[in-house]
């Protein structure tokens, strides 16, 4: 029967021993793979933090691969930590543009201009227009409530949509 014959991880000097062994490798290596010294040993030390944390659970001869293990996956879920961070700081700006005063009095002048727009609309293609883009009702519906052809609906359509282009073309 061979015995397991391993130093162990939480007594203080073999952790020390394996640390002067390795440290300057894993921090040398995070430097490589994040381009920034300063996350790299921050990632050194939380990586030696997590052995310390399960050193019973870690053998000696482990140690080494545990850490680039770790390290890794502390690296991986600092860098998806920092998209959210950009997509928040990105979605923050854009939002503060979207609340401008001259985003808001934008929208108040778009809005009486279509209001205004659908109003001189002739009634017929008014009728359509705001039952299929207000009500959300289909050619097929609209056509049956009016008591008329799906293409009568599709023509009236075309022609408010065109009219209402006219006033502004991204509408």
């Amino acid at each position: 029967m061979r015995e397991r014959m391993s130093k162990s991880l939480c007594q203080e000097n073999h952790f020390k021993s394996i640390f002067l062994a390795h440290s300057q490798e894993l921090r040398n290596f995070m430097y490589y793979k994040s381009g920034n010294l300063e996350m790299a040993e921050d990632l050194v030390q939380e990586a030696f933090g997590k052995l310390w944390e399960n050193c019973a659970k870690v053998l000696y001869e482990k140690a080494r691969s545990y850490l680039y293990v770790v390290m890794n996956n502390l690296f991986l879920n600092q860098v998806a930590h920092q998209k959210v961070v950009l997509k928040f700081e990105q979605r923050q700006k854009s939002d503060s543009y979207e609340q401008s005063p001259q985003f808001i009095l934008e929208g108040k002048e778009f809005k009486e201009r279509l209001t205004q727009a659908i109003s001189d609309l002739p009634e017929k293609q008014r009728v359509v227009f705001l039952m299929n883009r207000i009500d959300r009702k289909t050619y097929r519906e609209i056509a049956e409530i009016l008591e008329i052809s799906v293409k009568a609906v599709e023509k009236r359509m075309h022609v408010a949509l065109s009219s209402l282009k006219k006033i502004h073309p991204k509408i």
